[in-house]
């Protein structure tokens, strides 16, 4: 046995061991989950294919030649050969092509037991726990619950005190900027799921003065306070009498109701200052319900 051999097997073993140790170390019971054995065997059977490789074509390139016909093309006076494919690696790729079809469908199919798809269980089942035990939460236990939420999922972009970060982010001390509403008379909304507001046009069709869009914006970011524009009146026909959604059919204009924040939680939100994403996923009914109840506490 020559001294390569000898230090391949040597790096194999350690590899081995080295594997070994670091699971260990994670204090997993390897043959309690079939997952993991098969893991571990192929983290083994990694270790040991690399030395084999590794020594079979270190001693390949002490004694063997290149042999064959260049081709006509040659790269700053570099060729290639015209040789095949060699065997073992032609019937590598095909046993592993193989390999992965039966994995694919028959030993490992999508539609069996996955390690994700148990952790999404497990959330689901849980998130079905939390929903029943908050289900009649009072409104301190929901404003803390809120402020937990909002520290974690919101604070990075509307900022701890819920300021926007100076213009990056919706300001919750406020409903909504005279650009704001401005910007949603001009260009309409259908993406809260609220159903469609027109546009500035469709607006005007409907009785709307173009001339009152500037004072109608003034008023609903001043918080509705003082006499209304008369083309305001066009706004209440879905907004309501009172500017609180009509019961849900259409935004509130006076606050962060659980209905708006159940919206554009699950649909997210485009407008003047930039693009929201979606929390389909990632937050509860309870949880959109504690939200909006301390996010009412960040007003001036």
């Amino acid at each position: 046995m020559n001294g390569l051999m000898i230090k391949s097997l040597a790096f194999s073993a350690i590899l081995v061991i080295a594997t070994i140790a670091v699971v260990m170390s994670l204090d997993i019971d390897i043959f309690a989950d079939s997952v993991n054995a098969i893991t571990m065997g192929g983290a083994i059977a990694i270790a040991v294919l690399t030395s084999a490789v590794s020594v079979k074509y270190m001693n390949q390139m002490k004694t063997d030649k290149a042999t064959g016909d260049l081709v006509d093309d040659s790269w700053d006076g570099i060729g290639e050969y015209t040789n095949e494919l060699p065997s073992g690696w032609a019937y590598s790729f095909l046993g592993l092509f193989i390999w992965s079809m039966w994995y694919g469908f028959i030993g490992y199919p999508i539609n069996a037991y996955s390690q994700i798809g148990e952790y999404n269980e497990e959330v689901l089942a849980y998130n079905k726990k939390f929903e029943s035990k908050h289900k009649n939460a009072d409104e301190a236990t929901l404003k803390a619950m809120g402020k937990s939420i909002y520290f974690v999922q919101c604070a990075p972009c509307h900022g701890n005190e819920g300021d926007g970060l100076s213009g990056k982010a919706q300001d919750f001390a406020k409903r909504m900027t005279k650009e704001q509403v401005l910007f949603s008379i001009n260009n309409g909304s259908d993406k809260l799921g609220y159903g469609f507001m027109p546009n500035l046009e469709g607006l005007v069709g409907m009785g709307f003065q173009a001339s009152d869009a500037e004072a109608v914006a003034v008023y609903v970011a001043n918080g509705l306070k003082g006499e209304a524009p008369a083309s305001y009146a066009t706004c209440t026909m879905c907004h309501g009498a009172d500017s609180k959604g009509n019961g849900g059919s259409a935004p509130d204009l006076t606050a962060y109701d659980n209905t708006l924040m159940t919206n554009v939680l699950q649909n997210g939100k485009k407008g003047v200052i930039g693009k929201m994403p979606a929390f389909k996923t990632m937050i509860t009914p309870i949880q959109t319900k504690a939200l909006s109840v301390y996010i009412q506490t960040l007003k001036d």
